[in-house]
């Protein structure tokens, strides 16, 4: 899990570490310089252009630049706002670099291996404007990789939008995850995130991270294993009420996600148009009401007059419960903690009474204030994934997946995972994250797959994962 920490934090921490001596500078440019070297090789009679601004960043850049000189690398820097860092641009002209006005650094760019964007680090301002701007501009268009450092210039290191920034190839950052890093549209602009150890984790461990990242690992260490010996309980066995007469497919969609996900049994408590369609789609559902260890409500209700007295029933199961889609219109005040909500961007704007710009600005805050004011554990859907759990104060993002995964269906079939993992004993929030990396990993693995279709591939995705072994070298077509 990789985690993102706040300036504020990322400040204190290097002070704390300064203080003791430490050369931070010296050593993120140790780490950038090596990076860049091993993108160039050879690096002798390789071309870099160097873009430095006037703080930090910039000394960053210009003692790595010393450093890529040293090593016969023809390294031009620019400084393009503002005065450099003194000590660094000393550093940088004795290893043999040379520094160049705008102009003959934008016609550089056309021709060189890559450029280093050092021009603005954690203490930017969001956005580009200027000749910083104008060189962005060009470096598109030349189509030369850019390396940023620590982040792309024109982030807001504490935020996920994109803004107008420098976008990086790779980005090499120090010391710790920025939360730019880690989701949104920032994460894009990011590329590849390489992180360079400063010595920051200790003056780090008593700060609460603003966001956290799960990735592969993460979900193979917390999905249920199923025993040998397991019956259809013991791998939990899922109620649905999804879909209606005019959206029976809801309902299919649910049940497929469920059983994939390896739910020992799935009954359809819906309404009987839904029953049938499942029960052609999955003879192995059930239809006959009795003992359930997670509910799914909502997929595909439409408007549904007794939807307040359904999610009423339900939530006096004491079992958790999954509400997704139309349910979020007739929510209880105040929900139970084991209740998890999956709603989209515009579902959760209607539930906090704000628009889908304010969500989608404000990604973080807005999942986080959800479950607080309702109580149960939140999974706003999108292209990235956040999961907030009442009281926790950690906002967590799911494993990316493609743009190509928004296709209607597909929250259906997440909201069926869920259930199947909620089934199985695991927390809602844990629950909420498992279910959406699977399907967006799924979806990276198996382009263009509609979530019908995708939801099969579960099994083969957690056998790759080391979750399950398949008995006799089976392949995903079980042939």
């Amino acid at each position: 899990m990789r985690r993102a920490y706040s300036v504020s934090s990322i400040r204190h921490a290097e002070d704390v570490v300064a203080a003791r001596g430490v050369d931070l500078m010296q050593r993120a440019a140790a780490g950038l310089a090596a990076s860049i070297l091993r993108r160039l090789q050879p690096a002798s009679g390789a071309t870099a252009v160097l873009l430095a601004g006037p703080g930090n960043n910039g000394g960053d850049g210009l003692f790595a630049a010393a450093r890529l000189a040293q090593r016969g690398v023809r390294v031009l820097g620019c400084a393009v706002i503002g005065d450099p860092h003194p000590e660094g641009l000393a550093a940088f002209e004795r290893a043999g670099g040379r520094m160049v006005d705008i102009d003959e650094a934008t016609a550089a760019i056309d021709t060189a291996d890559l450029v280093i964007d050092a021009l603005f680090g954690i203490g930017g301002r969001p956005g580009l404007t200027g000749a910083p701007a104008d060189l962005a501009a060009h470096c598109r268009i030349a189509g030369t990789p850019v390396v940023a450092v620590d982040l792309p210039s024109g982030l807001d290191s504490d935020d996920t939008g994109e803004q107008d920034c420098f976008p990086a190839d790779v980005t090499v950052t120090f010391g710790c995850y920025k939360v730019c890093h880690l989701a949104g549209p920032a994460a894009r602009a990011c590329g590849e995130v390489e992180l360079i150890d400063i010595g920051l984790t200790d003056a780090l461990a008593e700060a609460k991270p603003l966001l956290s990242a799960w990735d592969p690992d993460d979900l193979a260490d917390v999905w249920p294993r199923i025993d040998a010996e397991a019956d259809k309980y013991a791998r939990g066995v899922v109620g649905i009420d999804a879909g209606s007469a005019t959206y029976p497919g809801a309902g299919v969609l649910v049940a497929l996600g469920a059983v994939w996900a390896g739910a020992g049994m799935v009954r359809v408590l819906g309404v009987p148009e839904v029953g049938a369609e499942v029960v052609h789609h999955l003879p192995n559902a059930v239809l006959k009401p009795g003992r359930v260890q997670a509910m799914v409500l909502g997929s595909g209700w439409g408007s549904r007059v007794r939807g307040a007295l359904e999610i009423a029933d339900a939530l006096n199961r004491r079992v958790p419960v999954v509400l997704d889609a139309d349910a979020l219109r007739y929510l209880p005040e105040r929900l139970p903690a084991n209740t998890l909500l999956t709603p989209h961007a515009g579902e959760l704007a209607r539930l906090l009474g704000l628009t889908r710009l304010d969500v989608a600005t404000d990604p973080i805050g807005s999942v986080a204030e959800a479950a607080e004011r309702t109580g149960a554990t939140v999974l706003l859907k999108g292209g990235t994934q956040y999961v907030a759990v009442p009281g926790d104060g950690e906002i967590c993002v799911a494993v990316p997946g493609p743009a190509r995964t928004a296709q209607a269906g597909s929250g259906d079939v997440l909201a069926g995972i869920c259930g199947t993992l909620l089934a199985a004993g695991l927390e809602p929030g844990p629950a909420a994250l498992a279910a959406a990396s699977i399907q967006a990993f799924t979806a990276a693995r198996l382009p263009g797959m509609p979530p019908q279709e995708l939801v099969r591939h579960l099994p083969a995705t957690l056998t790759l994962l080391g979750v399950d072994e398949e008995p006799w070298g089976l392949d995903e077509a079980g042939a």
